[in-house]
């Protein structure tokens, strides 16, 4: 009886372990992106591109596009690229531009965490 109420408590245990670490929830992993200009002033309504860069040679498919807002963020949701248990999101060039403004820079996309990166445009 012992045996049985030992194996019975033991698979229940494995049981609520397994189901305990399926249910947690992926954290965003974010990437924002401040832009501003040679005085330091946020820059409203820049277009900011990340574009990846391959490690191997290869083209990279990566790259999407966002406007900074008021502050000066441009904000990117890299949910549909991180799975859980992946050592590392991408590392992708910046570049930015408003008017005959451009600045470019580089930023590492770390899981489920904000990455921040800030980058200077100029004429």
């Amino acid at each position: 009886m012992k045996k049985l109420t030992f194996i019975f408590l033991s698979l229940t245990l494995l049981i609520l372990v397994v189901l305990n670490n399926s249910c947690k929830k992926k954290i965003d992993t974010i990437a924002k992106v401040t832009v501003k200009d040679a005085n330091g002033v946020a820059v409203n309504y820049c277009e900011v591109i990340l574009k990846g860069v391959s490690t191997i040679g290869k083209a990279s498919d990566l790259s999407d596009t966002a406007y900074t807002n008021s502050n000066g963020e441009a904000i990117f949701n890299f949910n549909y690229i991180y799975q859980k248990g992946q050592a590392g999101v991408a590392v992708l060039d910046i570049f930015a531009r408003k008017d005959e403004m451009l600045g470019q820079g580089i930023i590492q996309i770390k899981e489920e965490t904000t990455s921040t990166a800030t980058v200077v445009i100029q004429e």
